[in-house]
């Protein structure tokens, strides 16, 4: 919206800083949501860049059209067409009437007395109004953009991958240097370090905050470093904290922790929010393995193999939630291989699993085919041919994967998804000796370069 004082085609001069104040900030509130006018952080930096940072990530935006700003049309052009809905159109009666491509649009009238302020007598009115809109939008969402309404499937900023949203992303040389090379030593003090040398988390770019949370993943190991990072996500902005980036990388982050029960919540309440997304059930899917090893080493240390088994319980769970994520979207693989891989390991082995692996497979190929691979790549198909107890593709996979590996959590999970395939085989009396091999070249690689 304008700012100040602005005159409208008639000689009338609005005071947008009321309308603000007395209108627009108590509805959101009432709405239980958090008012933020880009005029109330401007702390230095790139004013425009915060604004557009504001501007994508927001979960909704109020936008007054009154006086036809050009900036605030602009605006509304980039909310348009990276958000598909909550955000809601404002304009004052009898000011400038609207453009022919915005009369379309449900918007919200006002009023405005003599001084250009909301008129007391319908102010309340409007209010409620507005605030309504808000709830609506939170509680069952519709799209408002004429890009997502017209165009099948129109990318949504939010399922950017979270592996390469940091080499997407454009901030500060310096800071992304000085994570790059701290992540390269591996030295968690020194992020730590880093964190506390910048004055204000919540002013700093979009793209220093999810880097440095990032960071934290990739440099994590024990209890209390996943503990930091999910401490991290209170100290970022609404905006950013909301993102379904963030909430997926916190829910991953509190389950390393140990706090699995929240961690599922936050997953289930983004699928019951935001729909479905391999993303967040292949996150899921792995709070459900993690449930079945605990509770698998437990009921192994009883030596009863009549006993009732809970853990069966969670690993289908967990393959249930994997096949759902790699069912939304057949290009993501991480579900895919990770639903193949825990029916493997399933005391009868689940039989979909031969029907389910050419079709992993064809996918990653295809990204391949269609792209610059990455260690994810090879690691899948590594597990793959471990899978079909493929030697030669195997060792050919594992030069491929080991040689793409970026950093050390990366080569620790295709490690303990081959170590858990070799033992549960084992245990079936399957024994493939030269996998142990390939477990050996992967551990020297990961943890002694």
């Amino acid at each position: 919206m304008p700012f100040g004082k602005k005159s409208d085609n008639s000689g009338l001069i609005i005071d947008f800083d009321s309308i603000y104040k007395d209108l627009i900030s108590p509805a959101i509130e009432e709405a239980g949501l958090h008012p933020l006018r880009a005029d109330e952080e401007q702390v230095g930096g790139i004013i425009h860049k915060r604004m557009f940072e504001r501007l994508i990530l927001s979960e909704f935006a109020i936008v007054d059209l009154t006086t036809a700003n050009p900036n605030v049309f602009y605006e509304l052009g980039v909310r348009h067409a990276v958000r598909p809905y909550s955000t809601i159109i404002l304009y004052a009666e009898g000011a400038k009437q609207l453009p022919f491509d915005l009369a379309i649009f449900r918007s919200i009238s006002y009023q405005l007395d003599s001084s250009g302020k909301p008129n007391q007598a319908a102010k309340n009115k409007t209010k409620e109004i507005l605030k309504r809109r808000l709830v609506e939008a939170a509680e069952n969402p519709v799209s408002d953009s004429p890009l997502f309404q017209l165009i099948d499937g129109f990318p949504d900023i939010q399922h950017i991958k979270t592996d390469v949203f940091r080499e997407r992303v454009n901030y500060s040389e310096k800071l992304k240097k000085q994570l790059s090379k701290i992540r390269k030593e591996k030295n968690i003090k020194s992020l730590r370090n880093l964190v506390l040398s910048l004055k204000d988390i919540k002013n700093e770019e979009a793209g220093v905050i999810v880097d440095i949370f990032l960071s934290y993943r990739a440099l994590a190991k024990e209890k209390e470093d996943w503990e930091e990072m999910a401490e991290f996500v209170t100290l970022m902005p609404e905006p950013l904290y909301s993102t379904t980036l963030v909430q997926e990388q916190y829910a991953f982050a509190l389950n390393r922790a140990g706090h699995s029960e929240e961690a599922e919540r936050i997953l289930l309440f983004l699928i019951e929010k935001r729909g479905p997304s391999s993303e967040t059930y292949g996150i899921l899917g792995r709070v459900y393995k993690d449930r079945w090893e605990e509770e698998y080493k437990k009921e192994q240390k009883t030596n009863d193999n009549d006993a009732f088994q809970i853990s069966d319980a969670y690993l289908d769970q967990a393959i249930d939630a994997c096949l759902k994520g790699f069912e939304t979207d057949l290009r993501d693989t991480y579900p895919g291989i990770n639903a193949v891989t825990l029916m493997e390991i399933k005391k009868n082995p689940d039989p979909r699993r031969m029907d389910l692996i050419p079709v992993v497979k064809y996918s990653v190929e295809r990204t391949i085919a269609n792209g610059i691979p990455n260690y994810w790549d090879y690691a899948t198909l590594l597990e793959i041919a471990i899978l079909a107890k493929d030697k030669e593709s195997s060792f050919n996979y594992l030069s491929k994967a080991l040689s793409l590996v970026r950093e050390q959590w990366e080569g620790a999970t295709t490690l303990r998804n081959l170590r858990t395939i070799r033992e549960a085989r084992e245990k079936r009396n399957e024994l493939i000796e030269w996998t142990k091999k390939v477990e050996h070249y992967f551990h020297n690689i990961i943890y002694n370069s």
